[in-house]
């Protein structure tokens, strides 16, 4: 067995021979280890997953998937993983067919794909629309028969590229429920995903991908140390202050702060020095007569870490 599951080493890639896409990217995964590849759109994690999973080749580096090398053993690596991608797929069938359909692909037997259909159909609220043709399905439907369909097969790693995209709260907690009880039991996940709440909920771990390469890496918990420095102050001005940023800019021309931003008669103020700065934005404040009716003080977010983070 593979110590990591999912091994990259420097890969590179580009489509055109100007710009790579991937730039040395580097990271690993453990057995049953949850890692989020989180990047701005553009950086680099769709092109990932699908060399990954041996869709399209890349110029430079090295990989494995559960011990496979991703240049020489596609036919092996497809053979025991899943994959969820942005685009939709078997829309020409019905919700029962793509179920019925998943399972002949990857040779499941008839009475154990029965009871896994009804099972996954259960768990992610499909009965009522069994029947019914995927081009007539909401986006957040498609997207459930998406998820659960890959789950007709057993697997060693699974790739889920923004698998809860267009879902409702509870069913996007239903299924990353699901996706850490799967984890538990051995499965490994690489999870990409623009929702930084749910990362910091289910990742084990986290690389921030920027420009195609690793730029941070480790637990929310220690990404969110790393950038312990930084806090969120909050202050709800009166309904008689009106002021734009431009405004409010001004008035913190001497104050330090990394990001500022005013919507609604909310300040938001992002300062790695709030303890000194506190006494004099709110004498500020006073001395331009601007009404305070309550202030909040908040620790990094994951979301202040990837900002921070990709605005190097």
């Amino acid at each position: 067995m593979p110590e990591n599951y999912i091994e990259i080493e420097n890969l590179r890639k580009t489509y055109d021979g100007k710009k790579f896409a991937l730039d040395g990217l580097t990271f690993n995964t453990g057995k049953g280890e949850i890692y989020g590849l989180l990047g701005k759109n553009g950086a680099g994690k769709s092109t990932s997953i699908k060399i990954m999973t041996t869709l399209i080749g890349f110029n430079s580096g090295r990989g494995s998937v559960a011990g496979y090398d991703i240049a020489k053993e596609a036919s092996k690596i497809r053979k025991c993983i899943g994959v969820v991608q942005q685009e939709e797929s078997y829309d020409f069938a019905t919700v029962e067919n793509n179920f019925k359909l998943a399972g002949l692909l990857w040779e499941v037997g008839r009475e154990e794909r029965d009871s896994r259909m009804s099972e996954l159909m259960d768990l992610f609220g499909l009965e009522e629309i069994r029947k019914k043709r995927m081009f007539d399905l909401s986006g957040g439907q498609k997207k459930r028969v998406q998820v659960a369909r890959e789950f007709m097969h057993d697997m060693k790693v699974i790739f889920l590229d923004e698998p809860t995209v267009g879902l409702d709260p509870i069913m996007r907690r239903k299924i990353l429920d699901y996706i850490r009880q799967k984890a538990n039991k051995g499965l490994t996940v690489l999870f990409t995903t623009q929702n930084l709440e749910e990362a910091d909920m289910i990742c084990d771990r986290i690389g921030i991908i920027d420009d195609g390469k690793i730029v941070e890496e480790g637990t929310s918990s220690q990404l969110k140390n790393r950038y312990g420095n930084l806090r969120t102050l909050t202050i709800w001005i009166g309904n008689d202050s009106i002021f734009s940023k431009e405004d409010i800019q001004k008035v913190f021309s001497d104050i330090e702060f990394d990001e500022l931003d005013v919507r609604d008669n909310v300040i938001t103020i992002i300062t790695k020095k709030l303890e000194k700065n506190l006494g004099n934005i709110m004498s500020t404040l006073s001395n331009n007569n601007i009404q305070v009716e309550r202030i909040n003080v908040e620790n990094p977010t994951l979301d202040d870490v990837f900002i921070k983070v990709v605005q190097k």
